[in-house]
């Protein structure tokens, strides 16, 4: 995980980290530049390697000014990150590709072997290179190993220092108790005990964050007054993400502490959130049939707001380091299912939260009944072997693909 903290630079300390922005970000772009070039087709020539790359970085400072007025620690570690995130796109698919950076949009930068010191009870340091000490607050206890520090500057102008530490383990005793989770939209979270979680929504910044959107597409770019809109824009965006991820933290929290196994539905969200493919007219070749394309933005920004995949990864890291189970299910029909007579119908469903069985007719509130199906398929499902102490299957490792019921099983070594 990571440990983040609120750095206060100084206007001269501002500077420096900008430029140090600008190079990590200058070299990650050239990288990707050179991976793009040498993956057409035809190319005989490979790209470069990690040790080519760092050569041709150190030519480049000796030959331009610009870029060895910057810290070459800083530098090529952007670099090494740049193999990493490519060497994680090449192993495991789930990752992305690395792709070009933006000014103004991905603003940071690495610093290796840092050196923390504790100024006082709130206050803390650590020295980034032709920078000097840089002070951020200490909202949260430091960590105890700080190898590499991460300097980020959000869109609302917020500098960020993080550390990468383990995940602590949650304070908990074992409860015994098994819970099956819901994701939704009009309800955020439902767990099969019948508890309703929202995610904390403002609609007063929602409506304010559309009046500033429609006042800066008036503006003319690159003006005062359109980077002060924007600005504006900005600040809210990053409130309300604060309150968002304040929300994730502490459910999971919640979760993790209450409960001994965790079920959820392997949903993929981003297969979930793609924009609908066009539909041509067959009858105009210049036209295309509708595809509620707007529809389906509006329902993307919903499942984007609720955090579906941060809220899923953040249970799984606390539930790994505190020995509590977590368990994935196929979300196959667990809206439609009744878990009385085992009836699969689409008119099951009677509203966004009756659910009344054709068959049975049996009734509950919609989103709790799929939750507590989501937690009988759970139940039900066979543990990987790694978890009942046996052998993987020959041929094959005990992460292999799953069966259709359940897709994996995350415990940490400690309760295994």
């Amino acid at each position: 995980m990571s440990y983040r903290y609120r750095a206060c630079p100084t206007a001269t300390q501002v500077e420096g980290l900008a430029l140090h922005c600008q190079h990590a970000r200058y070299v990650w772009n050239l990288a990707c530049e050179q991976q793009s070039y040498y993956a057409v087709a035809g190319r005989v020539s490979r790209p470069p390697n990690s040790a080519s790359r760092c050569r041709q970085l150190a030519e480049a400072r000796a030959e331009f000014d610009w870029l060895a007025a910057g810290s070459s620690s800083v530098q090529q570690q952007a670099l090494r990150d740049w193999d990493q995130a490519l060497r994680n796109w090449l192993t495991h698919r789930s990752h992305r590709r690395p792709s070009w950076r933006k000014a103004g949009r991905d603003e940071g930068c690495c610093v290796r072997d840092v050196h923390v010191r504790r100024l006082n009870r709130r206050w803390a340091a650590v020295f980034v290179p032709k920078v000097g000490w840089l002070r951020f607050r200490l909202s949260r206890p430091l960590p105890a190993t700080t190898g590499m520090a991460r300097i980020t500057c959000d869109r609302a102008g917020r500098w960020q220092v993080s550390f990468t530490a383990a995940q602590p383990a949650v304070a908990r005793e074992s409860t015994g108790s098994a819970v099956g989770i819901d994701r939704g939209v009009a309800v955020t979270l439902a767990t099969s005990d019948g508890q309703h979680h929202h995610m904390p929504h403002s609609g007063k910044a929602d409506r304010k964050a559309r009046t500033l959107a429609a006042r800066m597409s008036r503006q003319r770019r690159g003006s005062h007054r359109r980077t002060a809109t924007k600005q504006a824009l900005a600040k809210l965006t990053a409130r309300a993400a604060d309150r968002r991820k304040d929300w994730v933290e502490k459910t999971s929290t919640r979760l993790v502490r209450a409960h001994d196994v965790i079920v959820f539905e392997d949903l993929r969200v981003t297969n979930m959130v793609r924009k609908p493919a066009a539909k041509p007219d067959p009858d105009n070749a210049a036209a295309f049939l509708p595809n509620r394309a707007r529809a389906k933005a509006g329902l993307n920004r919903s499942i984007h707001r609720s955090c579906w995949g941060l809220l899923a990864r953040r249970v799984e890291d606390k539930a790994s380091a505190s020995g509590v189970t977590v368990v994935t299910v196929n979300p196959a029909h667990s809206s439609t299912e009744c878990r009385a007579c085992g009836h699969t119908q689409p008119g099951n469903r009677e509203s966004q939260t009756v659910f009344r069985c054709l068959a049975c007719g049996h009734q509950a509130h919609a989103d709790t009944h799929a939750a507590q199906v989501i937690l009988a398929r759970g139940l039900a499902a066979p543990r990987p072997p790694q978890d009942m102490g046996q052998d993987p299957p020959p041929g094959g490792s005990a992460r292999g693909k799953p069966e259709p019921s359940v897709a994996r099983t995350t415990r940490s070594q400690a309760a295994a």
